[in-house]
């Protein structure tokens, strides 16, 4: 009989280390095991998966925690930025509608609060939520791709979120928020990073498509004043996503 002891020491002295124990190959004809027989690896059996929604809330919040306490004290970007950085970043256990935009602008990097100013204002017209609402209901986060603001570009505007953030907290963010039902996609750079290879050649292709991509992400330009022109020219946007986005919102923030 091979005990769990002996095993070990033979799957030690074959050299495989700390890899997944080895069962011996057994005589088909007898179904004992044959001395000096090669070994074949079997992966162990994997624990039964559980509905994310079915965990203990504490085990989820204190997992969280553990991220946003590290996203917050990250000083990754420090030297490079023309300030200090201070990340914002706003979502809990319980966020089911998550809002990736880009960056925060200068006025968000000074109060704190993403969306923070008339950017805000347009994206909660376009949510139809209240500030209270979408500030005060935990189930509305907001994660850009980069939560430092990157500073003023010369030429105009802000410069693009740099790549280091994302690749270093988002797909670790993003495990610990099991309750998210809709991500906004919210400018070029949130789509390029969550869509890959479906986005289209253009960010209006891309919103155009929009309904390709649901029920998981909307595409949608960014609400910032430098997009008024483009609204304009698109007014398919506010007259059709819009109004489907709201109903949607009503929807998760009603169950």
């Amino acid at each position: 009989m091979w005990t769990d002891e002996l095993l070990f020491i033979l799957h030690r002295e074959a050299g495989e280390g700390d890899r997944p124990r080895a069962r011996p190959e057994a005589d088909p004809r007898t179904g004992s095991a044959v001395e000096g027989a090669r070994f074949k690896l079997r992966a162990r059996p994997h624990a039964p998966s559980v509905p994310p929604g079915h965990l203990p809330r504490k085990r989820w919040r204190m997992s969280l925690d553990a991220v946003l306490g590290e996203i917050r004290s990250c000083r990754a970007c420090a030297g490079e930025l023309p300030h200090e950085p201070r990340p914002v970043v706003r979502v809990t256990a319980e966020t089911r509608l998550l809002i990736c935009g880009q960056a925060p602008g200068r006025r968000v990097h000074e109060s704190g609060l993403p969306f923070d100013d008339p950017s805000g204002d347009r994206l909660r017209r376009w949510l139809g939520v209240d500030r209270e609402t979408f500030y005060g209901d935990p189930r509305i986060g907001v994660a850009a791709m980069a939560f430092c603001f990157p500073g003023t570009d010369p030429k105009g505007g802000d410069y693009p979120p740099p790549r280091r953030c994302a690749e270093l907290w988002r797909r670790r963010l993003l495990e610990q928020l099991p309750r998210v039902e809709l991500t906004l996609l919210v400018g070029r750079h949130a789509m390029d990073w969550a869509l890959g290879g479906r986005a289209k050649p253009s960010m209006a292709e891309t919103v155009g498509a929009w309904r390709d991509y649901l029920p998981d992400a909307l595409p949608m330009p960014h609400p910032s004043w430098r997009n008024t022109g483009w609204l304009k020219r698109h007014p398919w946007f506010e007259d059709d996503v819009t109004p489907w986005l709201q109903a949607r919102v009503r929807d998760m923030l009603a169950a």
